[in-house]
């Protein structure tokens, strides 16, 4: 793989009422509109969902540019269709259950899982980066581990849910981990073995297809690439864009470490599981799990505020930064996010004037079109 690796972004969104705020089963309507704008959206399981794919770039400009067009398209779509169009990991106010997009795969997914597919609406974003082959992919996972928390704390954006505070910054994450197959990939000693790890879950029903492989990070099943899914969708474009781009960063130092023989990192199921509730519950604004604290003998993870730990990964991580010209961009736009707040944030501050969830619909709505205008 010459030079450093493309890279490519997909975004889920919501469609709601844009008077109540209800999700609306119009993503069908939505994509033919798009489509006649030069946008291929992609249907998701909830017929209240849209997704965008961004082409392969090998730029933060270019990708911002992509990601831009795609959100004001969308949302220009969704207007058409008399919906709003909403980047949250979760609905604000939500019904008691979704409809399932029409088509046979999704009907099938829904018989067998039941109240988790029918309780869906969940909405995230999915950081593609090229790596050499599938085993490079799995050593990539195997590495990226330790960090998913902090990135997961770094994207949150679905803090109100069902008309009220759910005392989480990405609740999503609560939600999403009810799938059998979704959370933290296990560590995996080479392709094969990920291989048969599938088709166990596949033979005992935990899966109905290879499309049903919903760890946060796995091999892409159609591209040379290693796809990263731990996130909310984030709450802005530029938001998306940072976390893309240490996402790609991050990516490029596990393959640089993997060429070091860089050990990697020890980290059991149950600690992971513990730090991604901590960055679950409190996003940036509060304790994380430092991965690589403790001595590998039996010493837990100690704790830090999650700021210092994102800084931490950037300093891991700047090599791969600089050398694509992106450590200044990474440092102004965490500056930035820092001082603005994450999508939890936002959402939260919208919530607290008043305690009305259209208020919260309404900051979503602005931070989702965020200079696509």
């Amino acid at each position: 793989m010459a030079g450093h690796p493309t890279f490519g972004v997909e975004e889920e969104f919501l469609l709601v009422d844009p008077d109540c705020g209800d999700p609306v089963p119009l993503n069908t309507r939505v994509a033919v509109l798009a489509e006649d704008s030069g946008a291929d959206l992609q249907l998701e399981l909830t017929s209240c969902q849209v997704e965008t794919a961004t082409e392969v770039s090998d730029s933060t400009e270019d990708l911002r540019a992509q990601l831009t067009r795609l959100r004001r398209i969308t949302s220009e779509a969704a207007e058409k269709a008399g919906a709003r169009l909403l980047a949250a990991g979760l609905p604000p106010t939500v019904p008691h259950e979704f409809p399932i997009t029409d088509s046979d795969r999704y009907g099938r997914i829904a018989d067998r899982f039941g109240m988790v597919a029918h309780e869906q609406g969940i909405c995230g974003c999915h950081v593609h980066v090229a790596v050499p082959n599938r085993e490079a992919a799995i050593r990539v996972s195997n590495r990226l581990r330790p960090w998913l928390p902090l990135l997961l704390g770094l994207t949150a954006n679905s803090a109100i849910y069902r008309n009220d505070d759910s005392g989480y910054a990405s609740f999503r994450q609560v939600l999403w981990s009810r799938w059998p197959s979704a959370g933290p990939p296990p560590h995996f000693d080479s392709a094969d073995d990920y291989d048969g790890a599938v088709r166990r879950m596949r033979d005992i029903g935990a899966m109905l297809d290879d499309g049903m492989v919903y760890w946060d990070v796995r091999p892409s099943a159609n591209f040379p690439t290693v796809e990263v899914r731990v996130a909310d969708v984030p709450a802005t474009v530029a938001d998306t864009v940072l976390h893309a781009t240490l996402t790609r960063a991050a990516v490029m130092t596990a393959l640089d470490e993997e060429r070091c023989d860089v050990p990697v990192p020890d980290v059991r199921a149950h600690e992971l599981a513990g730090a991604y509730w901590s960055s679950a519950r409190y996003g940036l604004d509060g304790p994380a799990v430092d991965p690589f604290s403790g001595d590998g003998d039996g010493d837990g993870k100690s704790t830090a505020p999650a700021v210092d730990l994102l800084r931490a990964l950037i300093d891991r991580i700047a090599p791969a930064l600089r050398t694509v010209g992106d450590f200044e961009f990474v440092d102004d736009e965490l500056t930035r996010l820092l001082e603005r707040g994450n999508g939890a944030r936002r959402q939260r501050a919208a919530w607290q004037r008043r305690g009305e969830v259209s208020d919260v619909i309404d900051a979503v709505n602005e931070a989702t079109v965020e200079g696509c205008r």
